[in-house]
């Protein structure tokens, strides 16, 4: 039986949900940490322990200058807690002494009555606050001591200035440090001065402690000690030795007897931060070798326990704070691991979210887009069936409702009336119905109202024509707003996704480019790479100053071009101020071809205003585009025309969006923006820079020509100029140019300017053929004088002849071979 009730009892314990109890237990744990959190912190009962400490704090062992500063500030800052600073200063000052809890208390109200008139007065009264602090300090010191105490010698008024301009520094520092422990600050890095000033507070706060002792171990050795290991463990060496030397100095002015206490605090701090990779047992290990070393240097073996179980109460302290809070602490400390984690993660997230809203964005235009897309329209020249009736019976209804033929002629011969009438509804929609004399005799037979019928289909026609003009404008609007917002979304999800790559990490790179520059003897202070994507590298080093002599330019730049196998330049260089100095460089991708260009246009007639218009654009895609665009006709109208569509080409193409769109785009706004026949051609090259690969988009232009040594090809296609038709598909022209290629390109009237020239194409081939020079810009004035004297010296039409010259990007000095250095890095 009781074998059973033990059996019992072991499934019953085993079968308790163990992760569960821990789950719980967690819980209660966050929840008692936000409960503290919120009532410390948010309530600003923290302010009472830290009023009640500074309210019993003294330096000299009789200077108080903590409780009006402190007060002050509480009372700027946070008005609302002034009444807990005011009580706990009052309650620490009264285990002092009454004098000091008389000083206390005079010196508070005398600042709520002095700042209550002065805020009336001066408009900016924040700026004085250290000032009024200062007078009242040493006034109350000097009432308190001439009234109350009977105290009038030379050495108490010294003191009572002393403690006044302590209290006015104090002042300005607790500024800077009350909103610390006030409200908590997210994704804020503390500067140097608040961490001073928050050391400040923190070292006031433990002269607080001096006298609290326990079995001989003073207090506030244990908790400055515990401070310093915190701080060392967090920020290191530096935070750490700054902490010691602050909270020594301060503990040294409130007890003399603490002087040496600043040494060890100091050293354990430098030890601690130095030691901080081995964890806390290493920063604690730094504590105990200072504690050692000035404990038997300082007071001797007599003081060393005693030392000893002040800085081992410290470390279990220490031992004993739990990470969430050393991390928390560390967010908030700029060059810690954490803080730069912190800083990473919001940076993160920051982007993802504007990612996250890029591409809704995005989702919205491709959503506009297709509910704008507007179902194809029927041929100009076809009627749907639903036109044809309502059309006739608009027709039938004002000619045939009262003929008293009715019945006779859409009763028993519907299909006979019905053809008549469609056929004439479309020779009126033709504008020969008049001419069509055998159509109009055999209506005349059939109809007993032939000329009322006729007039009325003729008269209703104009309004069907309007209207379905009208249907057809509107459709054009439609599909150009669908297509721009296509195109906006296909731009916005690009950026997205660019958006979207992060940053790579190349130590392995870095380490290689670094030893293949030492092994060639160039000194290098560090590499950082920032992207080795093809065509995009970007990389930073800094090297000594090389006094002018060019040494990124001539070397450097040349052994990263073979390394990486593509042209590096220098991008940018900053020169050390002074000889001793390290420069920052940053080395960049080039373009693999530049394009040289060269122009010669002329005017119709000589005059000032050409109807031709031209544009060279350097594309932010690593591509440049060349065109040129031709108005309709001559003179002012016709220049605008044209360079307003290459304005509208120009911006498309630098948001990034493609040429197809872009064209399509500027035809629709040509063709939408006025009734009147403004058309204009578009001659238009986009280069890419990186393989010389050409799309050539000829809208209504003349071909182009690509010289290649002797050979000489031509380049066209057929399309209508823009704004003619409304729904058109360019042909878009691809060709493979090559280094030293000449593309030359031109308006109608320098192609077909040349009188008495039967065959143009051939004439403008065999000219080009014979051309001796290379130079883009001698080719196009060679071109233009050849056309104008073909002319008779007349300059009949807008002439323009744009050249460019593709060639490849070879930088000024020659690469250096360094593959052999670069495999001994490996």
């Amino acid at each position: 039986m009781e074998r059973v009730e033990r059996g019992t009892v072991r499934r019953s314990i085993s079968e308790v949900p163990i992760h569960d109890t821990q789950a719980t237990v967690s819980r209660w744990m966050r929840h008692v940490k936000l409960r503290l959190g919120h009532l410390f912190i948010h309530q600003g009962f923290l302010l009472l322990l830290v009023g009640f400490l500074l309210g019993r704090a003294l330096i000299l062992s009789k200077l108080t200058p903590f409780a009006l500063p402190f007060f002050v500030s509480v009372y700027m800052l946070r008005r609302d807690k002034a009444a807990f600073a005011l009580i706990s200063l009052l309650a620490g000052a009264l285990t002092l002494s009454l004098d000091v809890a008389l000083f206390v208390g005079v010196s508070i109200f005398g600042f709520l009555f002095i700042y209550g008139w002065v805020r009336r007065v001066i408009s900016e009264s924040l700026k004085i606050v250290p000032l009024v602090v200062f007078v009242l300090s040493l006034s109350a010191k000097w009432l308190i001591s001439y009234y109350w105490l009977g105290e009038r010698s030379v050495y108490g008024a010294a003191m009572a200035v002393v403690e006044a301009g302590l209290s006015l520094v104090l002042t300005l520092i607790f500024m800077q440090s009350i909103p610390l422990l006030t409200v908590q600050k997210h994704k804020h890095a503390l500067r140097a001065e608040e961490i001073i000033s928050l050391i400040i507070l923190l070292a006031s706060m433990l002269t607080g402690m001096i006298g609290w002792a326990v079995y001989g171990l003073s207090l506030e050795h244990v908790m400055s000690r515990y401070l310093v290991l915190l701080f060392a463990f967090v920020a290191g060496a530096a935070t750490g030795s700054t902490v010691g030397v602050v909270t020594g100095l301060v503990l040294s002015l409130a007890n003399v007897g603490n002087l040496s206490e600043m040494s060890l605090l100091a050293f354990a701090g430098l030890l601690g931060g130095l030691l901080r990779e081995g964890k806390k047992l290493g920063v604690a290990f730094g504590l105990l070798v200072a504690t050692l070393l000035l404990g038997l240097y300082g007071e001797g073996k007599s003081e060393l326990v005693p030392t000893l179980l002040e800085s081992s109460i410290a470390m279990m302290l220490f031992f004993g704070t739990s990470r969430s809070l050393t991390e928390k602490i560390a967010k908030y400390i700029p060059g810690t691991a954490e803080y730069i984690h912190e800083q990473q993660q919001y940076v993160r997230k920051i982007r993802d979210m504007t990612v996250q809203r890029v591409s809704q964005f995005s989702n919205v235009f491709q959503a506009l887009a297709e509910s704008f897309s507007p179902e194809p329209l029927p041929d100009a020249n076809e009627y749907s069936d639903r036109e044809v009736d309502y059309f006739l019976s608009d027709i039938t209804e004002k000619t045939c409702q009262t003929c008293f033929k009715k019945t006779q002629c859409w009763a028993d011969n519907f299909r006979t009336t019905y053809a008549y009438m469609k056929q004439m509804m479309g020779e009126a929609d033709e504008k020969t119905l008049s001419q069509n004399h055998q159509l109009l005799r055999e209506w005349e037979r059939y109809c007993v109202k032939a000329g009322k019928v006729v007039d009325a289909i003729e008269k209703e026609m104009v309004a069907y024509q309007a209207n379905r003009k009208l249907k057809r404008q509107i459709h054009e609007s439609r599909k150009l707003v669908a297509e721009q917002l296509l195109g906006v979304s296909q731009v916005m999800d690009d950026f997205a996704k660019e958006m979207q790559k992060e940053q790579e990490n190349h130590y392995l790179q870095e380490e290689q480019i670094y030893r293949a520059l030492q092994e060639f003897g160039i000194e290098v202070g560090h590499v950082d790479i920032y992207s080795l994507e093809k065509g995009n590298i970007d990389i930073e080093m800094s090297i000594p100053y090389c006094e002018g002599r060019g040494e990124c330019e001539k070397l450097i730049a040349p052994m990263l071009s073979d390394i990486l196998g593509e042209t590096i330049v220098v991008k940018r260089e900053e020169c050390a101020a002074y000889p001793n100095g390290y420069c920052r460089v940053a080395f960049g991708s080039t373009k693999a071809f530049v394009v040289e260009t060269g122009v010669a246009f002329a005017a119709k007639g000589g005059g000032f205003i050409s109807g031709d218009s031209y544009a060279t654009i350097e594309l932010a895609t690593g591509k440049y585009a060349v065109a040129i665009s031709d108005g309709m006709g001559n003179g002012e109208r016709a220049h605008d025309e044209s360079r307003e569509t290459l304005r509208l080409l120009q911006k498309i193409l630098q948001t990034g969006m493609d040429e197809s769109i872009a064209i399509k785009s500027i035809n629709s706004i040509l063709a939408l923006r006025t009734t009147e026949d403004m058309y204009a051609t578009l001659d238009l090259a986009i280069i890419d820079l990186q393989n010389a690969a050409t799309k050539f988009l000829k809208i209504g232009s003349t071909p182009s020509f690509i010289k290649r040594g002797d050979k000489v090809m031509k380049v066209e296609a057929s399309n209508l100029p823009m704004g003619i038709i409304k729904e058109v598909e360019f042909d878009v022209v691809t060709e493979q140019l090559k280094s030293g290629d000449l593309l030359i390109m031109m308006s109608d009237g320098v192609f077909e300017g040349p009188m008495n020239v039967e065959n143009h194409d051939v004439w403008m081939k065999r000219k080009i053929q014979e051309l001796k020079t290379n130079d883009p810009q001698e080719v196009a004035d060679l071109i233009m004088e050849e056309v104008i004297r073909q002319c008779g010296g007349e300059i009949e039409d807008d002439m323009t002849v744009v050249v460019a010259k593709v060639r490849h990007n070879t930088p000024k000095w020659a690469t250096i071979p360094a593959y052999m250095y670069m495999k001994k890095a490996q």
